[in-house]
C-alpha cells in the first residue's frame, strides 16, 4: 500500500506557510481571504438518541441545544415549514452539530451506501488508543463500515504506524476513528495527558468526482488552502473503506482554524454513485460543513461571487436570524461540485 500521509492533522502549520507566502508575494486583489472551519453537522432521526451515543460513547460535552422555527429558518435550510431541534457538541477544540427536523420528516439514508457514493462524509475522531477506542465500539454494538482497524505499512515513513476505522452512529452516518504514533500527526494529538480516550476531530473527508474541480471551488472561491495530497491503495485501504480494488487520490485543504477537510477522490473503482438533485437538508444523508466568516461585507461579497460563479444555493438568499441562537446571525447554504453542503456564516 502507498500511502503519503499529508493529513490535516498538521494543517494549521502548512497553511500559516501558505498565508505567509502569500503576503510575502502579494497577494492577488480581491483574492477570497481563509475562512474558519467552525463546524461539522448532519441531519438525524432522534436527537436525544445521537447527543446520547455522541456524549456516552465518544466522549463529546454537549454545549447547548435550541429549537427553532420560522422564515428565516427555512430560508436557510431551504426546506418549508420547519421546526428543527439543534444540538452543539464539543471534543477538544472542535464541534459537531445535530439537526432533528420535527417537521418535515426527511428519508433516511440509503441501506446500500457504498464509501465511493459522492454523498459520503464522515468526521475523522482522534484517540489516544486504539484498541481500547475500538473495545468500547463493539462494548456500545456500532455498526462496522471497516472490517477492523487497520495499520497503515511501517515500510511507508510518512503514514507507517497510524491506525484507522470505519463505524456508524445509530442513523447509519458514517464515522472514524484514527491513531496517530508518535512523530504522526499534529504534536496536539501526542499529549494523552487529560487521560481521554478520544481527544478531537482531525477532519471531516468528503467523495469527490474531479479533484481539481473542487479544488477550483474549495481553494479558488473560498480561500482554503491546500495542506497535503497522498496516493492511497492496497489492502489495508480496500478494508478500510470497504470498497474492493479501492484508490484513492487524496488531497486535504484547510481554514483558518477548526478541522481539516480532505477530498476523497475514487480513482478505482468507478461507479460511484452521484448525489441525489433532490438531497434536502432534512434527508439523514445531509452533512454540511460550516464555514465562518469575518464580516457582513465579506459575506455579502463571497455570496455575490458564488452567485456569479453560478454555484447552486439552497438558500434562496442570505439569511438572516432573528437571533444568535444559532451561533450566528447571518448565513446561507450552498452546495459543492459534488453536492456536499457548505453552511457560510458570520461569526
Amino acid at each position: 500500500m502507498k500511502t503519503i500521509s499529508l493529513r490535516p492533522s498538521f494543517y494549521r502549520a502548512r497553511l500559516v506557510v501558505a498565508l505567509l507566502l502569500l503576503l510575502v508575494s502579494g497577494a492577488a486583489a480581491g483574492a477570497a481571504e481563509a475562512p474558519g472551519v467552525a463546524a461539522v453537522g448532519f441531519t438525524v432521526s432522534d436527537l436525544d438518541a445521537e447527543v446520547a451515543f455522541f456524549t456516552g460513547t465518544l466522549g463529546f460535552e454537549k454545549v447547548w441545544e435550541r429549537e427553532v422555527a420560522g422564515e428565516a429558518y427555512e430560508q436557510l435550510a431551504g426546506v418549508f415549514g420547519l421546526r428543527q431541534r439543534v444540538a452543539r457538541l464539543r471534543l477538544g477544540t472542535e464541534e459537531v452539530e445535530l439537526s432533528e427536523y420535527l417537521t418535515p420528516r426527511g428519508r433516511p439514508i440509503p441501506v446500500d451506501s457504498k464509501s465511493n457514493d459522492r454523498w459520503f462524509q464522515h468526521i475523522a475522531i482522534v484517540v489516544s488508543d486504539m484498541d481500547a477506542a475500538y473495545a468500547k465500539l463493539r462494548a456500545a454494538d456500532v455498526r462496522h463500515v471497516s472490517t477492523g482497524p487497520q495499520l497503515l505499512p511501517l515500510s511507508n515513513p510518512n503514514a507507517g504506524g497510524i491506525r484507522a476505522f470505519y463505524f456508524q452512529d445509530p442513523d447509519g452516518h458514517n464515522l472514524e476513528i484514527i491513531w496517530y504514533p508518535k512523530g504522526k500527526g499534529n504534536p496536539r494529538w501526542q499529549d494523552h495527558s487529560s487521560g481521554k480516550l478520544f481527544l478531537g476531530i482531525d477532519h471531516t473527508a468528503i467523495v469527490v468526482a474531479d479533484t481539481d474541480a473542487s479544488l477550483a471551488f474549495y481553494r479558488d472561491r473560498l480561500g482554503l488552502q491546500v495542506a497535503g495530497a497522498s496516493d492511497n491503495y492496497g489492502t489495508e485501504q480496500e478494508h478500510l473503506n470497504l470498497v474492493f480494488g479501492a484508490h484513492l487520490r487524496i488531497t486535504g485543504l484547510a481554514g483558518a482554524s477548526g478541522p481539516g477537510i480532505e477530498f476523497l477522490e475514487y480513482l478505482t473503482p468507478q461507479g460511484g454513485r452521484p448525489t441525489p438533485g433532490d438531497l434536502a437538508a432534512n434527508d439523514l444523508a445531509h452533512w454540511q460543513t460550516t464555514l465562518s466568516i469575518d464580516g457582513p461585507k465579506s459575506l455579502d461579497s463571497l455570496a455575490a461571487r458564488l452567485r456569479d460563479g453560478d454555484v447552486p444555493f439552497v438558500s434562496p438568499a442570505i439569511a438572516t436570524l432573528p437571533d444568535a441562537e444559532l451561533g450566528f446571525r447571518r448565513g446561507f447554504l450552498v452546495r459543492d461540485p459534488d453536492g456536499h453542503a457548505l453552511q457560510i456564516v458570520e461569526p
